[in-house]
């Protein structure tokens, strides 16, 4: 797993760090791994500038354009701002010895004739709405991005939030503008930034630098193939299908009755784990579900007009004997749906995944997080920005952007809170019980597509089968439905691919563990 660092505890190591080792000497460890970064994608640059803010970050910038000049490559240094910390004037006065010309800013500054660019503007603790002249010049380097420049943005890309990956507003009519680099160069640990959000929509390639700074606290993990294979270990001939789980998907109906097939293909037919799965649904719907889940114990459920009906016996029944249950899948929103949620955190004890219209029937309850905190089994929720907005409790109008821009803290508060595990869905995952934190940036955009949660529901419901952990399954189940994904989207192009896919590409995705 790769540590991931707060900004906090980014700036708190960095702090310590330099009571051993000197700021200057950091900058020169970080500008020399910049560059040899630099001239190792973009062998030789005829001309380079480095466009340089206030901060720390544009002393790193001062030290590429140094080490740039030493290797006889004409660079130019921009600056925004006449402000410098004391480490980063050291760098700019040795750049000044060195001949390289400094320039101000100005609107309408062209970049065009370079052929390649350092983003020294702003660092990790950037937060806020982006103003000029920071703006004007993020915009002409992302036009010379656009037009085939090279662009090394310096520890994370300026104008996005090293916290949430979410890129700063720009006037106001709700644009959001960063950087758009072809290399980002993160120093001293990768950032939640550096994944989350928007990030992989702006970074082309991005690499961490180790320049001597040691986390002072326990950072997040990047969770990583070798991570998710511990979820898969090599079976035992003198096994059976008892060992691996029984597991049960509660969900459907008249209106969304693909939601609980792809769940239960992705848990049974593709083998994800499980031993045995118990695919309760609408009795209706049972005839349409039989043919595509040859694997899975159907089991059909009391309803009423296509909708599942609250009934205690045959929930009794459905668990009786299981290890895990997902229940949400299409279900409908209803007081029936209510009341199935309110009885399986009572009276379920073992691992329940909590999904979809069983979220968000969840969050109209009053009690919703006395009944998590209290219920005997082991609560996985997994929804994404709009659920879990619902879920908080926020406005409509500004709770999805209050939880695109602190998805770490609000998921590890409701986390410790209710003592579920939360899975927080978006173009990277998060996973926390509230003590551990987890990303996996695993998945693509063809994933944006109905029917990708119901599938990770089904791995999910398939691992937790089998592993003793709630957040290596969660996590694990991430990653592998997100690869399973890339495998798709890379057979069939993102604009094509469907959920379906993703539940085919399963097995490789498996099996590439399993050889690990």
């Amino acid at each position: 797993m790769i540590p991931v660092l707060s900004v906090d505890l980014m700036r708190r190591s960095d702090a310590k760090a330099t009571l051993v080792t000197s700021a200057e000497e950091l900058m020169r460890r970080a500008g020399e791994g910049m560059v040899r970064a630099l001239l190792a994608r973009c062998s030789s640059p005829t001309s380079a500038a480095v466009i340089c803010g206030s901060g720390n970050n544009a002393g790193d910038g001062y030290v590429m354009a140094l080490l740039l000049r030493e290797r006889e490559i004409p660079v130019t240094v921009y600056t925004l701002s006449e402000r410098e910390t004391a480490a980063g004037a050291y760098w700019a006065k040795k750049c000044r010895e060195a001949g390289i010309p400094f320039l101000p800013w100005e609107a309408g500054t062209d970049l065009s004739g370079y052929g390649a660019l350092a983003d020294c503007v702003f660092g990790i603790g950037f937060s806020g709405e982006l103003r000029e002249p920071a703006a004007g010049a993020i915009r002409e380097i992302n036009r010379c991005h656009d037009a085939g420049a090279f662009i090394l943005s310096a520890d994370i890309n300026s104008g996005l939030n090293g916290d949430s990956g979410m890129a700063a507003f720009v006037g106001e009519d709700g644009e959001r503008l960063c950087v758009k680099s072809s290399l980002t160069v993160s120093v001293g640990g990768f950032k939640p930034g550096h994944f989350l959000s928007m990030a992989k929509d702006v970074m082309e390639e991005k690499i961490d630098l180790d320049i001597g700074i040691e986390p002072v606290d326990k950072p997040y993990g990047l969770f990583e193939a070798e991570d998710a294979a511990l979820a898969f270990p090599p079976r035992l001939n003198f096994s059976n299908k008892s060992d691996y789980g029984y597991v049960a998907l509660l969900g459907g109906s008249l209106r969304y009755s693909g939601a609980v097939r792809l769940a239960a293909m992705a848990s049974a037919a593709v083998r994800a784990g499980a031993g045995v799965v118990k695919t309760a649904a609408p009795a209706s719907l049972c005839p349409l579900i039989a043919p595509q889940i040859l694997e899975a114990t159907l089991f059909p459920m009391p309803e009423a007009d296509g909708e599942l009906r609250f009934d205690e016996e045959a929930l009794a029944s459905l668990v009786r004997g299981i290890r895990a249950a997902a229940f949400g899948m299409g279900a409908g929103l209803s007081a029936e749906t209510e009341k199935i949620v309110r009885w399986l955190l009572t009276h379920f004890s073992g691992t329940l995944v909590i999904d979809a219209d069983g979220l968000n029937a969840l969050s109209r309850m009053e009690d919703g997080r006395a009944l998590l905190r209290e219920s005997p089994a082991r609560v996985i929720l997994t929804p994404h920005a709009m659920e879990f907005c619902r879920l908080l409790g926020l406005p409509r109008e500004t709770g999805v952007r209050e939880v695109l821009e602190n998805p770490i803290p609000l998921a590890e508060k409701y986390a410790r809170e209710t003592g579920a595990v939360v899975l927080l869905k978006g173009p990277a995952t998060v996973v926390t019980d509230g003590e551990r934190t987890v990303l996996s940036d695993r998945g693509c955009p063809g994933m944006a597509t109905a029917g990708s949660g119901d599938v990770l529901s089904g791995v999910l419901a398939a691992l937790c089968g089998s592993c003793g952990d709630p957040l290596t399954a969660a996590a694990s189940a991430a990653w592998v439905a997100g690869r399973a994904g890339e495998l798709a989207e890379a057979e069939l192009g993102a604009v094509s691919m469907a959920a379906g896919d993703t539940v085919k590409k399963l097995p490789e995705a498996i099996l590439e563990l399993c050889r690990r």
